[in-house]
């Protein structure tokens, strides 16, 4: 799927993998590409603290008419031009396509069960990776249901919530 410059595009794996990037104007963000194999704890490793970021001027804009009331320094990244406004800085220096990488993951898991899929976006976002998953399942063809192995679904992302509910 493609709309402007930006791209989603979902591909059969063995594994859910996630190669994602961005490009910012802002030089304190700038270009960032991450790739990662979401097994054996990469999501908590790699993901699960990676704050949502924004510019300043999107701050004071959110601020002046009402909204972000709960946001704040330390549980956003806040960049103005090529300096990073929140104290301590970055949590990993390319905290941003982190995070969108785990915008990523939470869009693909509602889709209700794993996807063994390399999922790449390339300035995509919440909008365009619902609707790539909205065309995935309107096209029948185009995906499959598969029973897996306990050690199949061992290797999947969010395991131990996957055998915590079929355990229930």
């Amino acid at each position: 799927m493609r709309e402007g410059q930006a791209i989603a595009r979902l591909e059969p794996s063995e594994q859910m993998e996630i190669d994602f990037s961005i490009d910012f104007a802002e030089p304190a963000i700038g270009h960032q590409r991450k790739a990662l194999t979401m097994v054996h704890g990469t999501f908590v490793r790699e993901l699960s603290d990676s704050r949502t970021f924004c510019r300043k001027a999107d701050v004071d804009m959110m601020i002046a008419n009402g909204l972000a009331l709960g946001g704040t320094m330390d549980n956003a990244v806040v960049f103005e031009g090529d300096r990073v406004l929140s104290p301590g800085g970055l949590r990993h220096s390319d905290e941003p396509v982190r995070h969108k990488m785990l915008d990523a993951v939470g869009d693909l898991a509602l889709a209700g069960k794993p996807l063994l899929c390399r999922y790449e976006g390339v300035r995509a976002g919440h909008a365009m990776t619902n609707k790539l998953l909205r065309a995935l399942f309107a096209d029948d063809s185009a995906w499959r249901e598969e029973s897996c192995s306990s050690a199949a679904v061992a290797g999947l992302a969010g395991a131990a919530l996957i055998m915590a509910a079929n355990a229930a």
